[in-house]
């Protein structure tokens, strides 16, 4: 086991969903406190009104200069932020204030991890009505981490991000996210499919070398088209035009690649055998076999960014809110996972 403890932001989430109760439990998971030192951000009045209710310890409360001094943080801490009247909040029952102060929370989060505060951060889970009712200008985590890192390191554009899910069983990167399938072919071209490609091998290779590994990943990277097109016969050539291009690019920077793959049996088990990594062109070509393979242990990770970041594969779950019954599974792996990423080898 390396001796090498990251320290860990975890953020509450939207505090009316169960986002402040799976964060107090997995403080205390034996899984947690062996691979990081969990830091949880967000209002401490909640975390403690949580607590309280549901019969659950509860970390001290240290402020963000506290961070860099290691000795007096123990087994984790509270950071206090995200402005909010905990005994306004009902369980369950999301609002503007709440998603006000769960974006506080990301942005102190983001702005701790590129200082060096903390080593990676982990998202719990936000309600985007609840931002929206906020006016907050960004639809989820996604577009915020890639705007402000970029700021905060000095960049004019958001970056350039890609949203990866991933278990032990499978992981997926996907080239197009939250858009009509409609949208997808003319959204697709050569160079960003490139970079993706190159994005997922990137962090699978440090996830292989991390766990011992040596060898290069095997990345697979999906057709758009039913049997992937077959050679125009039920497509308008994309796989020609696009994707055997970008195959072709990431072999010649040295990736292992295979593709395009007809999207109907690039999941079945023997190809899972062979592949470590998905690409895959469209949100439903990749979200369909992970959930139906990992529902409760896939992890998000973003990536793209100056930072590591890793988020539950879950929402808010407003009708479990402070029941005491939520899984902490997701967030559990979500953990694993940063601390993996950001470990020394």
């Amino acid at each position: 086991m390396n001796a090498f403890k990251p320290k860990l932001a975890i953020t509450m989430g939207d505090a009316a969903g169960v986002g402040p109760e799976l964060a107090l439990r997995v403080w205390q998971h034996p899984h947690v406190q062996a691979r990081c030192i969990p830091i949880l951000f967000g209002n401490a009045s909640v975390y403690q009104r949580v607590a309280s209710q549901l019969r659950m310890s509860i970390p001290q409360i240290q402020s963000l200069g506290d961070l860099q001094n290691s000795n007096i943080l123990g087994d984790g801490a509270i950071v206090d932020c995200g402005q909010l009247d905990a005994n306004q909040v009902i369980p369950g029952r999301f609002s503007k204030d709440t998603g006000l102060a769960s974006y506080q929370t990301v942005c102190e989060a983001i702005d701790a991890t590129i200082r060096n505060q903390v080593d990676a951060m982990v998202t719990g889970p936000i309600q985007k009505e609840a931002w929206s009712l906020a006016s907050i200008p960004f639809p989820g985590h996604t577009e915020l981490l890639a705007s402000r890192t970029s700021e905060q390191v000095g960049q004019t554009d958001p970056a350039d991000v890609r949203m990866m899910l991933a278990s032990d069983t499978i992981a997926c990167v996907l080239e197009t996210i939250h858009v009509p399938l409609a949208d997808v072919p003319k959204l697709l071209n050569t160079e960003s499919l490139s970079r993706t490609i190159r994005l997922a091998g990137e962090t699978l290779q440090r996830r292989l070398h991390r766990r011992g590994s040596t060898r290069s990943p095997r990345i697979g990277v999906c057709g758009l088209n039913p049997h992937a097109g077959e050679h125009g016969l039920f497509s308008y050539h994309e796989e020609e035009r696009i994707v055997i291009p970008a195959i072709n690019a990431a072999r010649s920077d040295g990736w292992d690649v295979i593709g395009p793959l007809p999207p109907d049996t690039a999941f079945t088990p023997a190809m899972r055998e062979k592949i470590d990594v998905y690409v895959c062109l469209y949100h439903d070509q990749g979200l369909i076999p992970l959930k139906a393979l990992s529902f409760d242990d896939a992890v998000n990770v973003t990536l793209g960014l100056p930072i590591v970041r890793t988020s539950v594969d879950h929402g808010t779950a407003m009708d479990l809110a402070w029941k005491g019954t939520a899984s902490s599974t997701s967030l559990v792996a979500a953990i694993q996972l940063a601390a993996e990423l950001v470990s020394k080898p």
